[in-house]
């Protein structure tokens, strides 16, 4: 196995590739700008120039991966389309390459809520709508994919446990972005996360279940 990570340098996916090298997976790390890029991403992982919005980038960038990890997203800004670009657009990109490298897996982190128009976070230029838009691109696609919807994201890892739910079914919570990192990097190795979307926030008081039941009840 060879992972793709994109969205490598935000918090979430440093965080992805932190997780990949732990278990000695090789990482490509797909990054607008090597030298920024070398104070955030972990030494371990070979850092590949590209840009989602580019799509003629992508396919070399992907080189011999074997598995995709998408953890892109749109800053807030002043501009309307930064989510359609990048949430929606972009991940489309990486489909599509995905798709002529004959990639194995890929796994998206999306957004708990995306099916809920009248969220308060589509009032950041209908960010959840476009992520709901890529979710429904890539299950169309044909590949393998396991698209993974955390609750409010915090920077800070706790003792808490993850709990796991199926697509539309947990509303509200948060989790520390390690978490998410394990679930997507867990994702690429249970047989039971495959063509999945699964809801997770963590709980002090959670039930405490290996990965393979977690994905197993989704």
């Amino acid at each position: 196995m060879k992972a793709f990570v994109a969205g490598a340098t935000g918090e979430t996916g440093r965080r992805i590739v932190q997780e990949l090298v732990a278990r000695n997976i090789p990482v490509r790390a797909l990054v607008r700008d090597i030298e920024k890029a070398k104070g955030i991403v972990s030494p371990e992982a070979e850092l590949v120039v590209g840009d989602v919005l580019q799509p003629e980038t992508l396919v070399a960038a992907l080189g011999d991966s074997t598995v995709v990890l998408v953890a892109t997203g749109a800053k807030p800004s002043f501009d309307p389309t930064g989510p359609y670009k990048v949430d929606f657009e972009g991940t489309k990109n990486l489909v599509d390459a995905a798709k002529a490298k004959g990639i194995g897996q890929f796994v998206f982190v999306s957004s708990l809520c995306t099916s809920q128009l009248f969220h308060p976070l589509n009032l950041f230029w209908l960010i959840l709508v476009w992520k709901k838009q890529a979710e429904e691109y890539i299950q169309k696609s044909g590949l393998t994919y396991t698209i993974v919807r955390p609750g409010g994201l915090k920077n800070e890892d706790n003792s808490d446990l993850i709990v796991m739910q199926g697509a539309d079914t947990l509303f509200d919570g948060s989790i520390p972005r390690q978490k998410v990192a394990q679930v997507s990097v867990e994702a690429l190795l249970e047989p039971a996360a495959r063509n999945k979307v699964v809801e997770i926030v963590a709980k002090p008081q959670a039930a405490s279940k290996t990965f393979a039941e977690l994905f197993q009840q989704c």
